[in-house]
């Protein structure tokens, strides 16, 4: 094994890994030395290559505590193991920090301790101890320990070991309806689906039984460049995407004379009747009407700010100061964002700004901040709309008996343009990206394009960035499905400059997270749903088993390896159900093949046997279903759809929810373009402007939704199939 190669395994790259066709693949040399490299190492020096390997290997034992430890809040006794250099003291001190600011401190004489390993370097010998620890309640605490004249810190989390679950939310199944929520329209909204449409799909879905309405990341994605339109490639996954801001709902726009006056003006409705017209969201279109209006509502509001007693004011500052420097520095980006595009249309993102800018800390940044206060207001203000339009939303669903309500996604990872990258470059591997590696429906590979998080950094963090997104996302939420949860374990970095299918697996410490996404779970009393599809390693599906996290199953997904589909009952019941996803065809669109055409169409297969074979298996796979639900006796075979050629119709609808209904799955998902009966499915995964990704309407308004047969037939079988009974 060469330098390298010892760097890459002491980091946690794998060597190899084993694909979903039963291959083994190896990690090539160039894919290690440019990931590594982009981690920062010094590859070409051999000193400091050498120092690096070096460094690795003893810091367990030169370093007096670890980056973080996480104790388990179940066990009746604590303790941590630290590592001391011999004869520097003959005791301790320990102090520990609360995250309530009380403080907690003692000696301890070294003698007393438990003596569990030691080693011995050239300029001494260690020796590792365990400390005992006090009973503390869950949380973020700190501990700080001082030994002869070194003194060290590490962040000290007391965390449960299993999260909120679905049966304290609900003492039944429960079912929901799946929206992209910028697909709704309505009469209201401005060619898109935004904050008000979805209040209004909340109350009208409750009276039809409805208990979770899940929805598509809801992260910020690039104000100024509103054509950049990925939900799962935000800017930051702290926040919210203002796109979605209902302006009409916003305090002062009845009132305000300027905002009024332009909104009512011919050339204004005439822009609002052209994106609510357009066959797919014009994104571009709908920022320029949104933001104008709530450009003029904030200069109305900012000049309102000398003003007591004013209680949206007072509401914004208390915003203000909560969401504290990490909304001052989404403010911040966004203002430089704007700022630097207007002086060059093509400048996406930080790596594009004069180096002065480029570092967060930098003179020339605090002085942007100072310069450029009122327009940094202005974005704080519009995350301030959004957080109490989403706020409104959440609590409505509640108090109309949802026991979930809000189901949220949690992408991945951001995008390396974005400002969690730029404000945070330590923990980031900047030029790497997140992908997946070749299966059965991506047999090229995946590239997402998201910057993944150095594993090293976040624990050195405390993980503060993983809690900060979870958090952000589950004050809204009853349930949070994290999207790749494998990644968790180990991630697929795809190196810069190579091809998707050359990624290497990277070890991230699962134990430790799992108790993270439990302790903020248990504390936002928030159902966690592990998106667990792809190459999963075996055993994790018992691993978030035992932390309480539900699996994600995907109809198409959950069969024999005869073709043959599961019977319900052997889906567990710690799961979430659902015919499709967003990156996977409609069930309409995979009855009639339409994935497929799109498939051919766009390349997306290595070779043309491959396609074929696809095209050749569809009609076996229909079969398949027809059988499988036949068996279950929730179709009316009189009624069975054709298949040669294929066609949808409402008994296939109907008797594939019915089949899953039966399953004990806690929670079923029924997306509304199946509801709807649609063809097209929201994502093809690989393609951007090849496909209308992210871009699709729904075929109806929401004033009509709850007024066609198919979405009623649904709720009504739904009802009787899932009834708010105790299980």
């Amino acid at each position: 094994m060469n330098l390298i190669e010892q760097l890459a395994e002491l980091v946690g790259f794998h060597s190899k890994y084993n694909d979903s066709f039963g291959r083994e693949v190896f990690a090539k040399d160039e894919a290690r030395h440019s990931l590594l490299t982009a981690m920062g190492y010094q590859l070409d020096d051999q000193v400091a290559l050498q120092n690096s390997i070096t460094q690795l290997q003893q810091q367990a034992w030169r370093n007096i505590l670890p980056s973080v430890h996480i104790a388990k809040l179940e066990q009746t006794a604590h303790q941590l193991s630290i590592s001391l250099q011999a004869g520097l003291s003959s005791s301790i001190t320990w102090s520990i920090t609360t995250e309530n600011d009380e403080r907690l401190q003692g000696e301890q004489q070294i003698s007393e301790l438990v003596q569990v390993d030691q080693t011995s370097f050239s300029d001494g010998t260690f020796i590792k101890y365990h400390l005992p620890l006090p009973h503390l309640d869950q949380g973020y605490h700190e501990l700080t320990i001082v030994y002869g004249d070194n003194s060290q810190s590490c962040p000290l989390i007391y965390a449960p070991k299993t999260c909120y679950s679905p049966e304290e939310a609900a003492n039944y199944k429960i079912w929901g309806l799946a929206a992209q929520l910028y697909s709704l329209h309505s009469e209201n909204s401005w060619g898109m689906g935004d904050f008000g449409d979805l209040k209004h799909l909340i109350e009208k879905s409750a009276k039809r039984g409805v208990s979770a309405i899940g929805l598509n990341p809801l992260h910020p994605l690039y104000q100024n460049n509103p054509a950049h339109r990925s939900p799962y490639s935000p800017t930051s996954r702290c926040f919210l995407n203002t796109l979605y801001i209902d302006v009409t709902k916003a305090p002062n726009f009845s009132e305000n004379k300027a905002a009024q006056s332009l909104f009512n003006s011919d050339d204004f409705q005439a822009k609002i009747a052209h994106a609510k017209q357009t066959e797919l969201i014009d994104y571009p279109a709908v920022a320029d009407v949104k933001f104008q209006i709530l450009a003029l509502l904030f200069q109305d509001f900012y000049l309102e700010s000398g003003k007591e007693n004013n209680k949206e004011l007072i509401e914004f500052n208390d915003f203000k100061q909560e969401r504290g420097q990490d909304l001052l520095r989404l403010a911040t980006f966004e203002a430089l964002y704007e700022h630097f595009r207007a002086k060059d249309f093509n400048a996406y993102g930080w790596a594009h700004w004069p180096a002065e800018y480029q570092d967060i800390n930098s003179g020339a940044v605090k002085r942007f901040q100072q310069d450029n206060i009122e327009r940094i207001n202005y974005f704080i203000y519009l995350q301030w709309l959004a957080h109490r339009q989403l706020t409104d939303a959440s609590k409505t669903a509640k108090a109309l008996g949802m026991p979930v309500g809000l189901y949220l996604d949690l992408a991945v990872g951001c995008d390396g343009s974005g400002v969690d990258v730029w404000s945070d470059k330590d923990v980031y591997v900047s030029g790497a990206a997140v992908g997946a590696p070749p299966d059965a429906l991506n047999t090229l590979g995946q590239d997402w394009g998201l910057t993944p998080i150095n594993p090293v950094a976040l624990q050195k963090q405390g993980y503060q960035p993983l809690v900060k997104a979870l958090r952000s996302n589950m004050q809204y939420a009853g349930a949070l499905r994290i999207d790749h949860i494998i990644g968790l374990m180990r991630q697929y970095w795809v190196a810069p400059g190579m091809k998707a299918d050359e990624g290497i697996f990277i070890t991230f410490p699962l134990e430790d997270i799992l108790r993270i996404i439990a302790l903020e779970s248990r504390r936002c009393e928030c159902v966690v749903i592990g998106e667990d599809l792809g190459t999963v390693p075996e055993g994790f599906g018992e691993i978030m088993q035992a932390a309480g996290l539900l699996s994600y199953k995907v109809l198409f997904f959950e069969r024999w390896e005869s073709g043959l589909f599961q019977r319900p009952e052997h889906y567990p019941a710690l799961s979430m159900v659902t015919v499709s996803t967003h990156d996977l065809p409609t069930l309409a669109g995979w009855w009639t093949g339409r994935d497929l055409q799109w498939r051919q169409e766009l390349n997306l297969y290595p070779n043309e046997e491959m396609g074929q074979a696809d095209r050749n298996s569809r009609g076996g796979d229909r079969d398949h279903l027809i059988a499988a639900l036949n068996d279950m006796q929730v179709i009316n075979m009189d009624n069975v759809p054709e298949s040669a050629p294929a066609k949808m119709n409402r008994e296939l609808t109907l008797s594939v929810q019915k089949f899953l209904a039966k399953a004990p799955s806690r929670i079923q998902l029924i997306p509304l373009e199946d509801t709807l009966e649609c063809v097209e499915q929201v994502n093809i995964p690989g393609t951007i402007e090849e496909h209308p990704n992210w871009l699709q309407k729904l075929p109806v308004t929401l004033e009509q939704l709850w007024q066609t047969d198919s979405v009623n037939e649904l709720a009504d079988l739904m009802n009787e199939a899932r009834p708010k009974v105790s299980i």
